[in-house]
């Protein structure tokens, strides 16, 4: 059995009960929100207004899947970067957890803990599964107006990439006008 498969099975033994997402679509307004990136700071979307932010919900530090996927964004995160993008992780776990993760794995971008009320910022975004207590694995490209671009719901256990938020920052790119 290879690793891939093997933390889908992981993945649904712990979160058996998941239910349909209803992420928000692109075209709508992405919900402000206020979360601790440390202990005592706050990060605040509104704050990146005039740039692109990438919004990378996910389950829960220190899990195989999602220990990946925020490595591959830490890997990649120059070419986001070229993109003038901010890239933010949020997941329900609390701003300790996320500082010992971050500093474990060099993280080079901040964990966000929806942790009080928990997973209220998921929630508005339509990824919280209330009945595993964890976000969906949810990504969201944020243009610079403050509106969706694009969104994308994973599988739980499957590491969705970068493929599809490179693609939608790319797409925001102002277009060459032919001569």
């Amino acid at each position: 059995m290879n690793q891939t498969t093997q933390n889908q099975q992981t993945y649904q033994h712990m979160y058996p009960k998941g239910s349909k997402s209803a992420a928000l679509p692109p075209g709508k307004e992405a919900p402000d929100f206020s979360l601790r990136s440390t202990p005592d700071q706050f990060v605040t979307l509104s704050d990146f207004r005039g740039r692109p932010v990438i919004l990378a919900f996910y389950p829960a530090d220190w899990s195989p899947v999602c220990g990946d996927q925020m490595a591959l964004y830490n890997e990649i995160l120059s070419e986001f970067q070229n993109f003038g993008a901010d890239l933010l992780g949020i997941s329900v776990d609390g701003a300790w957890c996320h500082a010992a993760f971050c500093k474990d794995r060099k993280l080079h971008f901040p964990l966000l803990a929806d942790f009080e009320p928990k997973g209220a910022v998921a929630q508005t975004y339509g990824v919280y599964r209330t009945s595993d207590g964890v976000s969906e694995r949810a990504l969201f490209v944020i243009d610079p107006e403050g509106k969706i671009h694009w969104s994308y719901v994973s599988p739980i256990g499957v590491n969705p990439g970068a493929a599809g938020i490179l693609s939608a920052l790319e797409s925001l790119q102002p277009k060459e006008v032919a001569k």
